[in-house]
C-alpha cells in the first residue's frame, strides 16, 4: 500500500479503507495494524466506521475474517481453563424474544462433570440479557473475579453465569459502539468477529452456538443466519476451539414468558421436569451438542432435568454467586390481560412485536445506562396451534406503570391471528452447522 503515514506508524489509514472499499483484501499486517491502532486511538472513530461501510458493503474473505478476529483478541487479555481438571464448553445464543435457556442450560450440562464457563451480558432493545434475568433474584451478583470463576467451575458447582470481564476484547467492545451508530451493525464478518474474539478470549475448549433466525432474531434470512453461523463455526475451528452451531427458529417468543423474573420462574420449571415444550426441547438439544463436543454424547440431559440433579446445580450456582434461589421474585404492581376476540386456533404470534412490547412495558433498555424493571413483562397462556375460545385469555401484560400499556398494545397490533386451521408444526431445531459445514 501506499500513501501518506505518520512517522513510527508502519501503515496509513486511508490506505487500508480504499483497499476494502474497492473490494480488495487487506493484507494481514495492515488488518492488524488497523485493530490496534483504533484501540490506542491513533485510528479515529471516523475512519473506522468507514472502514466498517466498506467491510459492510464489500463483505471479507475467510482468512481476512479470522485475522480481524485475532487481532480483536490480541487487544487484550486470553483466558484458559488448562488447570481446571475439566472439559469446559460455552453456549452463545445470537438472541431473540423469550430466549432463557442459558439459565436451565448451564447447571444442566455442569451435572455431568463438564465445566460451563458461560461470560453473558445485558439485554439492549427488544433481546434480553441474561444479567437482568438474573438479577431479578435477590443477593444474585453478576460480577465475579477470574478467581471466584474459576473456583466456582473448579468446584461441585462446576457451571458460572457471569459478567464478562473488561480486559476481553476491548478492541471489540469500541467497535461495536461504533457499529451500533453508523448502520453497519448486520455485517456478517463483524458480527461474527464480535462474537467469536470474546467466545475464543475466554479460554473454552468447545463452544456451541445457537444461531436463530425469524421475526424475534437479529437474522430475519434463514440464509442470512446460516451463513453466519458457518462463518462463526470456521472462527472456532480455525482457533483451536471445537464448534458447532444449531439454527433455530424465533419467528414465535421462545416458551411463555417474555421479561426478566417471569423467565427465570419459566427456568426453573424446566429444572424441576416441566416448563413448555419448546424450552425444554431446545435446553436439552443445545445440552446434548455441548456434551457431545466434551466427550460424553450418550449423556442422558433428560434424565438430569426430571430426577432433580439439574435442579441441584442451579441452587448451587445461585447461591455460590450469592442469590437465595428460595426468595421471592418481582411481582408487577399492574397487569392487563388480552383475550380472544373469537373461536379458533392461534396462527401466528409474532415475535418480534412481542419483544418490543415487553420493552416498552420496561423488561428491556433503550440505553445501556437504563435500568430495567424485573417485573415487567409478557405471559403467554397460548401458542400458535392452541384453540381458543371468544373472551379467553390469550397473554397478559405486566409491569409497575400502567400508562406503558397502550404503546405496548400498540405494538401488538397484528402481531398475533386466530384463524380456523391450525399451522404446520415445526421443530425448533432446523439445521446443525458442523466445521465441514463452516468450511464452505
Amino acid at each position: 500500500m501506499t500513501g501518506a503515514q505518520t512517522k513510527g506508524e508502519p501503515f496509513d489509514a486511508i490506505d487500508v479503507i480504499r483497499a476494502k472499499r474497492e473490494g480488495g483484501t487487506v493484507p494481514e499486517p495492515e488488518l492488524r495494524w488497523m485493530v490496534d491502532a483504533y484501540t490506542r486511538g491513533y485510528v479515529s472513530d471516523a475512519q473506522m466506521a468507514s472502514f466498517a461501510m466498506a467491510i459492510f458493503q464489500r463483505g471479507m474473505e475467510r482468512d481476512e475474517i479470522r485475522v480481524l478476529t485475532d487481532a480483536m483478541i490480541a487487544s487484550g487479555e486470553r483466558m484458559s481453563f488448562a488447570d481446571l481438571g475439566k472439559r469446559t464448553v460455552d453456549k452463545h445464543s445470537t438472541g431473540g424474544v423469550g430466549d432463557k435457556i442459558t439459565l436451565p442450560l448451564a447447571p444442566l450440562v455442569a451435572v455431568f462433570g463438564v465445566a460451563v464457563p458461560q461470560l453473558s451480558g445485558r439485554g439492549l432493545g427488544h433481546t434480553g440479557g441474561t444479567l437482568d434475568k438474573l438479577e431479578s433474584i435477590p443477593g444474585w451478583r453478576a460480577a465475579l473475579s477470574n478467581e471466584e470463576m474459576f473456583a466456582q467451575m473448579q468446584g461441585d458447582v462446576g457451571a458460572v453465569i457471569c459478567a464478562a470481564g473488561s480486559g476481553l476484547a476491548p478492541a471489540d467492545k469500541k467497535l461495536y459502539a461504533l457499529r451500533d451508530v453508523t448502520g453497519t451493525v448486520e455485517a456478517i464478518p463483524l458480527i461474527a468477529s464480535s462474537i467469536m474474539s470474546k467466545k475464543i478470549a475466554e479460554g473454552t475448549d468447545a463452544l456451541v452456538l445457537d444461531v436463530k433466525f425469524g421475526s424475534g432474531a437479529f437474522m430475519q434470512d434463514i440464509d442470512r443466519a446460516r451463513e453466519l453461523a458457518r462463518t462463526m463455526v470456521a472462527l472456532g475451528t480455525d482457533s483451536g476451539v471445537a464448534t458447532t452451531a444449531l439454527l433455530t427458529d424465533m419467528n414465535t417468543p421462545l416458551g411463555l414468558a417474555i421479561g426478566n423474573a417471569n423467565e427465570v420462574r419459566e427456568s426453573v420449571e424446566v429444572l424441576a421436569g416441566g416448563g413448555p415444550a419448546d424450552v425444554r426441547e431446545l435446553t436439552v438439544a443445545l445440552a446434548r451438542e455441548m456434551l457431545a463436543l466434551a466427550g460424553l454424547p450418550d449423556a442422558d440431559v433428560e434424565a438430569a432435568l426430571d430426577d432433580g440433579r439439574a435442579m441441584d446445580r442451579w441452587n448451587a450456582m445461585i447461591r455460590a454467586q450469592d442469590g437465595d434461589p428460595g426468595a421471592a421474585l418481582p411481582t408487577p404492581r399492574e397487569t392487563h390481560v388480552v383475550t380472544a376476540e373469537r373461536d379458533g386456533v392461534v396462527t401466528r404470534m409474532d415475535a418480534l412485536p412481542f419483544g418490543i412490547a415487553a420493552w416498552r412495558l420496561g423488561a428491556g433498555r433503550a440505553r445501556a445506562e437504563d435500568p430495567v424493571i424485573h417485573a415487567a413483562g409478557i405471559d403467554l397462556a397460548v401458542k400458535p396451534g392452541d384453540r381458543v375460545t371468544a373472551g379467553q385469555p390469550l397473554f397478559t401484560l405486566s409491569g409497575d406503570d400502567e400508562s406503558r400499556f397502550s404503546r405496548a398494545l400498540d405494538a401488538l397490533g397484528g402481531a398475533y391471528e386466530i384463524g380456523d386451521a391450525a399451522p404446520a408444526a415445526q421443530s425448533i431445531v432446523r439445521e446443525r452447522i458442523t466445521a465441514e459445514e463452516g468450511a464452505r
